[in-house]
């Protein structure tokens, strides 16, 4: 328990508010030390409606930011640290997931629409016929056109979602991703409430053009909707942006990799905006590669087949066995995102004899996560023309030192594992710390904190892996 002598050392306090897929959580950090001192998570419910959609609930999705705030607030008060310290609040969150509600009841239309949902193929079909050559890559935007992203979710909810229709035809219907959606509450609702997104969250929409760094009116109208109204704001990022900073990935030629200029792929990957950390301040961008199932295909194992009862558990299973024995996991749910882009690919688990058992097909997972990012990776050396030297990594699945020590391999690069792993929200308090008017936290990078890290050495030789 901390003295009240040591609350007057702690200095001012930014919070954070990580709004992932899975879970929330809201974490506060000392600005002066970036150290975390409390934080609560909750998990989030997904419903399958129909095979290929994912759904969650806007109002559960607000209820667990509620009970984050509430619970970690409690254990700081538990902690005698003064709350009232809290200068900002940063909020991450999962990007291309598309809400619509009602701006004069407060009330969502329709559940979320996640971003691995793959209703709108359709959509997206037409939309690719209407492009010259049906080229599906829009240099505006710096992404291809699919079932990723925004623009096409929200065009199928006004096409089959007749209060949604309704509300648009009457102008009450406020769009947004779920940033937009929890800022708009948080700030009063129906009763004032800011109606506000950032340029990372933007920048994956399919509607704002990364170049001029404003909504596009030829891409609204290409996806029949009206140009959006909401401002840009300087304290929300994108998750993938938000690891980024957390990361202090502030140089080019640093994986996760940014860049102050936008480099177009060629072989794959995703142009977008990593940050812009003030109102005149100049847009960086990044070369990402986006994969639809990394971390869920453990929640697959645990849920759908029943082979694990816990993520930890996936990693002794693995380990027991050493080896996939020529079993291999494509695991393509939501079809196969960077670099080849085919929503129609499924997934596939092949190489089975009748010695396979569940031990082999947990390493197997595994393995389709390091592969999925060797892939990546490969874009991105021959795209960027730089070759990476080594590769920084956070998220839930770091705390599995297997998967660590076989990313490196098959990387045949090193992997580097921060020892504090909530940089995505570490990232968005630093954002929010540092916003104007506040100014609590400096990113100057001689005054940031050095994180100390863990790195994992490839252990085998690239010449005879065949990789």
């Amino acid at each position: 328990m901390a003295a009240s002598s040591n609350r007057i050392m702690l200095g001012p306090l930014v919070a954070a508010i990580d709004q992932g897929t899975s879970s929330t959580r809201f974490l506060v950090f000392n600005a002066k030390t970036a150290e975390l001192l409390s934080h609560h998570q909750v998990e989030i419910k997904q419903s399958f409606p129909k095979e290929g959609w994912v759904e969650e609930d806007p109002k559960e999705i607000l209820q667990s930011v509620y009970e984050c705030m509430d619970r970690t607030c409690e254990k700081l008060t538990q902690l005698n640290i003064d709350i009232s310290n809290i200068k900002a609040v940063g909020v991450t969150n999962q990007r291309e997931t598309t809400l619509v509600w009602d701006k004069e009841t407060g009330e969502p239309l329709y559940n979320a629409i996640v971003w691995l949902d793959l209703r709108t193929q359709s959509t997206v079909e037409r939309l690719i016929n209407k492009t010259p050559g049906r080229n599906k890559n829009h240099l505006k935007t710096g992404l291809p056109i699919s079932t990723y992203f925004s623009a096409v979710k929200l065009r199928w909810l006004m096409d089959n979602v007749e209060k949604v229709h309704e509300a648009v035809l009457s102008h009450r219907a406020m769009f947004g991703t779920v940033d937009s959606w929890l800022i708009w509450c948080l700030t009063g609702g129906k009763k004032g409430g800011v109606h506000c997104t950032d340029v990372t969250n933007a920048s994956r929409t399919m509607l704002f053009n990364i170049h001029t760094m404003d909504w596009d009116p030829e891409l609204c109208n290409l996806n029949r909707l009206r140009k959006a109204s909401t401002n840009v704001a300087v304290v929300c990022l994108g998750d993938q942006s938000a690891a980024l900073v957390g990361q202090m990935c502030f140089k080019d030629g640093q994986a996760k990799n940014t860049y102050d200029f936008p480099v177009m792929s060629d072989h794959g990957l995703l142009t977008t905006v990593a940050y812009k950390l003030g109102r005149d301040k100049p847009a960086c961008y990044a070369l990402e590669g986006s994969v639809a199932i990394a971390g869920a295909v453990v929640r697959w194992l645990k849920d759908n087949l029943g082979i694990i009862q816990t993520s930890t558990e996936l990693e002794k299973l693995a380990a027991d066995v050493g080896t996939s024995y020529g079993c291999y996991f494509v695991p393509a749910f939501s079809g196969l995102y960077a670099p080849y882009w085919e929503p129609s690919a499924r997934g596939i688990i092949c190489g089975l004899t009748q010695f396979t058992n569940r031990s082999h097909l947990a390493f197997a997972a595994l393995e389709a996560v390091c592969f999925q990012t060797r892939e990546i990776l490969d874009a991105m050396n021959q795209d960027s023309g730089i070759h990476l030297s080594q590769l920084q990594v956070d998220g839930g699945m770091t705390s599995n030192r297997l998967l660590m020590q076989l990313q490196a391999d098959i990387l045949c690069i090193p992997v580097v594992k921060p020892s504090m792993p909530e940089t995505t929200a570490l990232g968005a308090a630093m954002a929010a710390g540092a916003a104007e008017g506040v100014s609590v936290w400096s990113l100057n990078p001689e005054d940031l904190t050095e994180v100390t890290s863990e790195k994992f050495e490839p252990q085998i030789n690239p010449e005879g892996n065949g990789i």
